[in-house]
């Protein structure tokens, strides 16, 4: 395994690094002024349609997608980087450089899935950054760690699919410009393969019956800069047999083929969440005296600081392991690295911004410095796409398997 980066990778990651320095950091103090600003929190602030325009000037536009096509046509190996550069800023650089979640998902889905008239009503203007998506799978009246359990039906009527349902913490659905959902349901709940049970169908926003009940918080944060998390109801919604994405009974095979990807960009960014804790960590330690010497001379935080160099370093190589095997052999290939970077990323990253926090006082869990709404995230990523206690499970069976 070579982990050395391809000129193709280090010039997009110069070009990247400039681009976070020159644009986003400074922006990320803009952005909470403006927002304060806005008639209502879910509107786009002006700074970031700037950031958006100049990220696509420079060539830093849909780089998560692998289809050349449609996208950079970055293998996983040559994006793992670019992410990581990303996460250093998780609510700012991911969404202008339209590589922001649950976007790049759907953006996925249908370059496999979708037909040519979904591709070009929909994957088209989601490219071109025009539009927002929401992806609606995860329901309250079910355990969702199981995706079998889902009880939103879609049922055949005629030439329409009739959808009931309620889901929640739908990301992207609070955004004003969130105009189409990807949602799964039951077309056979009775079916004897309960993998085949489920399908997607695409629900235009403005569909009647498509109700958003409530925003869904996070640690008390609503995460704007994504178009929030909501409560949605779907009551008899109808949309044509035509908005239907792959085939009925291809729901579950679908969705697993889009957090597959979506499981390693979340790993990738969390290292940059990481990496940016860190650098605050010395930065305060360096800067602040307490009981007669710098921290940056207590021992407990040579201890932090070092425990949390060594960790990055583990966990990046196994997510650069895992990105090329990817590549090489598949996401099957590399079903049990992708489940191992899931369960030891947001687990260890959650530590270290801990020590970060806990190293700047009450001003770690302020809103002067990031590291408060960065632990949110990374605490999320432990019951997102997958709680852990569902990989270590799969990941256990299959270490078990060979002795049995």
């Amino acid at each position: 395994m070579d982990f050395a980066f391809d000129a193709r990778t280090e010039e997009l990651r110069a070009k990247l690094l400039a681009f976070m320095d020159e644009y986003v950091y400074p922006a990320e103090a803009v952005a909470h002024e403006q927002r304060e600003r806005l008639d209502s929190p879910w509107e786009t602030v002006p700074v970031v349609e700037e950031l958006k325009a100049e990220a696509r000037r420079q060539g830093l536009w849909n780089l998560f997608l692998p289809d050349s096509e449609y996208g950079a046509g970055l293998t996983n190996l040559q994006y793992a980087p670019l992410a990581e550069i990303m996460g250093r800023s998780p609510q700012l650089a991911p969404t202008v450089t339209n590589c922001a979640a649950p976007d790049t998902g759907n953006m996925e889905v249908l370059t496999q899935f979708g037909d040519e008239q979904q591709r070009k009503q929909w994957l088209e203007p989601l490219l071109a950054g025009e539009i927002r998506s929401a992806f609606a799978m995860t329901e309250p009246d079910v355990a969702s760690s199981d995706a079998t359990n889902i009880t939103t039906l879609i049922e055949r009527d005629g030439d329409e699919y009739v959808i009931t349902g309620r889901k929640w913490y739908i990301s992207g659905a609070m955004h004003p410009d969130c105009k189409i959902f990807i949602v799964m349901g039951k077309t056979d709940p009775g079916g004897e393969d309960i993998r085949r049970q489920q399908s997607m169908v695409l629900v235009p926003r403005d569909t009647p019956g498509v109700t958003i009940k409530r925003a869904m918080q996070v640690f008390g944060y609503e995460d704007h800069y994504h178009g929030g998390h909501a409560e949605v109801i779907f009551d008899q919604v109808r949309v044509p047999v035509s908005n239907l994405v792959g085939e009925e009974g291809g729901g579950f095979a679908i969705a697993q083929a889009r957090l597959g990807p979506g499981r390693i960009h979340h790993c990738m960014r969390l290292i940059g969440m990481a990496e940016r804790a860190i650098e605050l960590m010395c930065r305060r330690a360096v800067s602040r005296t307490a009981f007669g010497k710098a921290l940056a001379q207590q021992g407990v935080v040579h201890n932090w600081i070092a425990d949390a160099r060594v960790t990055v370093e583990q966990l990046r190589l196994l997510v650069l392991k895992t990105a090329w095997l990817m590549d090489t052999v598949g996401n099957r290939g590399a079903h049990t690295e992708i489940q191992s970077i899931k369960i030891a990323t947001p687990r260890a990253v959650v530590d270290i911004l801990d020590r970060a926090i806990q190293l700047h006082g009450a001003g770690g869990v302020s809103q002067d410095f990031p590291l408060a709404e960065l632990y949110a995230g990374a605490r999320t990523l432990m019951i997102a796409d997958g709680p852990d206690e569902v990989h270590q499970r799969s990941l256990a069976r299959r270490e078990l398997k060979q002795y049995l």
